[in-house]
């Protein structure tokens, strides 16, 4: 284990379709083994102001970080993930595009997941998922009561964001972790286990829907702290 891999900061980004509460079940378990963790509300008006706003939360911690990213916000540390003070990288059931790809490209080789087609324009270039998109293929392993509290406070999501392509890419020279979902209806779970060969990441499986974090949030918070400890 090396000392330079050692964080006690972990930055949470959350994806499209979704806001900081995706983490709400992971954040307890880290602070409680003493980490300070950050969730970035990520705008989800553009990739450039969600970097942003990443790199803002980046700036603010006091020592090395460990970034996680879950879904879109895997493309979001792609980038921000450059920073000199992160160590390593998570990404849980996450894109994780190469320089000048977007998530549009990197899908097409791959099986079309059902969920994607269910988020529908409302105008100004943004989109929402549908209740039963988010029910059946977002969080279908989630109790009611936690997919109706999805659907309720969704955030708008620019539909841009699928589209934009990192300039630099942090897990070429940073090392990588990843989460696997095997039940995933919104990326194809064989172009995430493909995404995590790319990487050569350390990779655990989970039979679970999109929103691992919080259908397992141990064996997630697990990984995290495995990559803040350099544990591979």
């Amino acid at each position: 284990m090396s000392q330079a891999t050692l964080s006690k900061n972990i930055v949470l980004v959350h994806g499209a379709f979704a806001d900081g509460s995706s983490w709400s079940k992971v954040i307890p378990l880290l602070l409680a083994k003493g980490y300070k963790v950050t969730a970035v509300s990520n705008p989800l008006t553009s990739f450039q102001d969600d970097v942003a706003a990443t790199k803002r939360a980046i700036a603010a911690q006091d020592g090395p970080v460990t970034l996680v990213g879950h879904s879109y916000g895997g493309v979001i540390i792609t980038e921000a993930g450059n920073d000199p003070k992160v160590t390593s990288l998570v990404y849980v059931a996450a894109f994780a595009p190469d320089a000048g790809q977007s998530i549009v490209d990197i899908s097409k080789p791959f099986p079309p997941p059902p969920g994607p087609q269910k988020a529908a324009p409302i105008g100004d270039g943004f989109l929402l998922l549908s209740p039963q998109g988010v029910e059946e293929d977002f969080a279908q392993d989630l109790s009611n009561e936690e997919k109706a509290l999805m659907v309720a406070g969704q955030p708008q999501t620019s539909g841009a964001i699928f589209v934009a392509q990192p300039t630099q890419v942090a897990w070429h020279t940073k090392p990588s972790w990843y989460v696997v979902a095997t039940n995933d209806r919104m990326i194809a779970p064989e172009h995430e286990a493909s995404m995590a060969k790319q990487l050569n990441a350390t990779t655990i499986s989970l039979p679970s829907s999109h929103v691992v974090m919080l259908s397992h949030p141990k064996e997630v918070a697990q990984l995290i702290e495995d990559a803040a400890t350099g544990k591979r």
